[in-house]
């Protein structure tokens, strides 16, 4: 649908952009990525017909862009720029309806069932409907710009041109109109160029990105190939931290702020709380975890971490909803708060600590053993619930932790525990095989992530030999103290 080679040009014979080449399919959502002053509007603008270049071509469905006619290029490519004046007080629908200009035909045009269908899609689609008789200069910036965008798509163009087309939108209709557009790609295989400032919505929505640095070409690709940390870094001169989108396989670019947390104070301002309702850890700054907890399971940053004690009849359809009514009961924010719960006795936890050059650990590990599964043969069983009995186990970790150290260290953690209730000989009551654990075990690494970098955490890391070491001890010590309240020994 578009090529362009070797495409150069600028203002006052000052080039802004260098030996741009590129080509765009039919059906497909292209976003060019730059930071300020890279290029990205002037190729729009050129592409468009509105701004000439110094060298270079341009062509559009195999014909070059100066051969067409201005309303010829109108229907083929509608254009919604970043800047409209408003000269006149035209109502939502008449602005709309401007779209069809290029589809009107002598001095006296009619208006046809064809073009009013358009409109009125175009409308709907932007989610103007309720708005369409209302005047244009009354309404907010965001609303402006859908306006302009109906008119637009009211073109029904082969090409769409977007220049930053979420400027001013919110979240909502950002999502709403990308979510159209990207359905109307695939239906009308309609073909759409957009500049980006948001490098996540470019990443979820483009098929293909261009990346500008100083008016040349960076790179083009895939947006998994081309959203890259040192690449992006080196371009828009900031910190930029590259991860994976949770739902989507799309990368999520974070941005890193040049203040560090104070290492010194982090860490030894743990403030543990054990009672027989809960234990609770509080940390004086947000630590980054990692858990398979009841609440704020997953990747989080929290500052407040309780286990509750539970009877052990307790049955919940819902026990993340029961676990935040909890939390506000006893005056806990649950967006900072990882909770778990437990039947057995929070008086039998056990507590490690360990202090080393590189990091500190300190494990919290409360065992319940009522639930025993062994796991290599939990397909034999053939009950569905059973009395609660759980492991918990907490490790916190002064220490700055790359994401595959977090995954490493909960393997080590499960490792050890495995050991522990093994040699604490403790069955399966259904196979009557020696145990791994328990059906409702929660695990929990959290880290300060200041202080020394640690990339792994395995087994035999100086971090995976400590996590061993004070889990295992830690978890064989809680289990000890169950049976010996249960009277197994």
């Amino acid at each position: 649908m578009i090529k362009v080679e070797n495409l150069s040009a600028g203002y006052q014979q000052k080039e802004v952009i260098h030996q741009v080449s590129f080509e765009v399919g039919k059906g497909e959502i292209f976003g060019i990525l730059g930071p300020n002053g890279s290029g990205k509007s002037t190729i729009l603008k050129i592409l468009s017909g509105q701004f000439p270049s110094f060298s270079g071509s341009v062509s559009i469905k195999g014909k070059p862009l100066d051969d067409y006619k201005i309303k010829e290029l109108a229907q083929t490519v509608a254009v919604l720029s970043q800047h409209y004046d408003i000269s006149f007080s035209y109502t939502v629908k008449e602005t709309v309806k401007l779209g069809r200009y290029a589809y009107q035909k002598g001095l006296f045009p009619t208006w046809t069932i064809e073009d009013e269908l358009a409109v009125q899609k175009a409308i709907d689609m932007t989610g103007l409907t309720n708005l369409e008789n209302e005047k244009i200069d009354l309404l907010s910036g965001g609303e402006r710009q859908r306006v302009f965008l109906a008119r637009a798509l009211a073109q029904e163009p082969d090409i769409l041109l977007l220049d930053e087309p979420t400027n001013h939108l919110d979240i909502s209709h950002q999502m709403r109109l990308f979510d159209s557009l990207y359905k109307w790609v695939q239906e009308k295989q309609l073909t759409v160029v957009a500049v980006f400032h948001d490098l996540n919505m470019a990443g979820l929505y483009c098929n293909r990105l261009l990346l500008l640095d100083k008016g040349s070409v960076k790179s083009i690709n895939e947006p998994q190939n081309v959203l890259e940390e040192e690449s992006l870094s080196s371009v828009y001169q900031t910190k930029i931290i590259k991860k994976q989108h949770p739902v989507v396989p799309t990368p999520l670019i974070t941005l890193t702020p040049a203040m560090e947390w104070n290492e010194a104070s982090v860490f030894p301002m743990l403030k543990t709380v054990q009672t027989e309702e809960a234990i609770i850890v509080e940390a004086e700054k947000p630590l980054k975890t990692l858990s398979s907890a009841v609440l704020n399971s997953g990747f989080n940053w929290s500052k407040y971490f309780i286990n509750r004690h539970v009877d052990k009849h307790y049955n919940c359809d819902d026990p993340e909803q029961d676990m935040k009514m909890y939390l506000e009961k006893i005056g806990y924010n649950s967006a900072y708060t990882v909770g778990m719960m437990t039947a057995a006795k929070l008086n039998d936890a056990s507590m490690k600590r360990v202090q080393t050059e590189q990091f500190s650990l300190f494990v919290i590990v409360t065992a319940g053993m009522s639930n025993a599964v062994d796991v290599s043969k939990a397909y034999l069983r053939t009950d569905l619930v059973r009395t609660p009995g759980t492991i918990n186990t907490w490790i916190f970790i002064d220490g700055k932790l790359s994401d595959a150290a977090f995954v490493q260290a909960m393997m080590t953690a499960t490792e050890a525990k495995v050991k522990a209730v093994a040699e604490n000989q403790i069955l399966d009551p259904e196979t009557n095989t020696i145990a791994s654990g328990t059906s409702t075990d929660s695990l929990l690494i959290a880290a300060t992530q200041t202080g020394s970098f640690i990339e792994y955490a395995g087994t035999i890391t100086q971090i995976g030999k400590a996590i061993g070491q004070m889990v295992f001890e830690a978890t064989f010590e809680a289990i000890k103290r169950y049976k010996e309240r249960n009277g197994s020994i």
